[in-house]
């Protein structure tokens, strides 16, 4: 019996945010189901802090500030690097912006958060320089994935995290630019009850991303545009 409590098996359901399904999970996902093929994973995404307990999720992915005070929290992503990026095609009709000043002559995919809230300034940061810039475009979207979608598309420069660009910056469908200029957010939390026995899938899962991410402490975070009132 020990040993059958020990063995990964059975339903893992995650709740988290889009930003954690694509940085923290998506990059293990295949491998963990490979490692423990008798674990089915459920992940749900959304942006409103949920009760995890009360709507039976084992644990939860996101930002600090949304985990609640009775949770366990165990850190799976460090620091996460801004990424600005665009198509080649959006590139090869006009020149690459050296430095945020620049972006005046561009059009960027701007974000606003929620239906109603702020559009959001983009942060940069360079040798102890901060600048934010309120950019300009024809684009306007709520959603990251859409930012990075539209950047793809050719219509214009999306300010993103490195994690939801990479897999288009590897294919060749973005470039980066403003590399020397681009910040970094605050890293992901996993979050699970601490008065409940931890299922033997989770403590897998956590040893399997805390193994194939390390991370290295970063200055002068910047607020995480991604996840703030995107709710409301």
């Amino acid at each position: 019996m020990n040993r059958e409590r020990s063995r990964p098996v059975g339903r893992l359901r995650i709740y988290a945010i889009h930003t954690a399904a694509a940085a923290v999970i998506a990059p293990v996902w295949q491998r963990f189901l490979q490692t423990y093929p008798e674990v089915h994973l459920e992940l749900q995404l959304g942006e409103a802090p949920v009760d995890i307990v009360a709507k039976g999720f084992d644990a939860g992915i996101g930002t600090q500030d949304r985990v609640a005070t009775d949770m366990v929290i165990v850190r799976v992503m460090g620091p996460m690097k801004v990424a600005v990026v665009g198509a080649p095609s959006y590139f090869a009709q006009r020149r690459r912006p050296r430095g945020p000043d620049d972006l005046a002559r561009h059009s960027c995919v701007q974000y606003r958060r929620g239906a109603e809230g702020a559009v959001f300034e983009w942060p940069f940061e360079r040798k102890g320089k901060s600048r934010k810039i309120s950019v300009d475009g024809r684009v306007m979207v709520n959603d990251p994935d859409l930012s990075v979608r539209a950047a793809v598309d050719g219509l214009g420069i999306a300010y993103t995290i490195e994690a939801l660009a990479e897999p288009f910056l590897r294919s060749g469908q973005l470039v980066r630019v403003l590399e020397d200029w681009s910040p970094f957010i605050e890293g992901l939390f996993l979050y699970y009850p601490g008065h409940r026995q931890v299922p033997a899938a989770l403590r897998a899962l956590i040893d399997m991303i805390r193994t194939t991410r390390g991370w290295t402490p970063a200055k002068g975070l910047v607020e995480n545009p991604f996840t703030a009132d995107r709710a409301s």
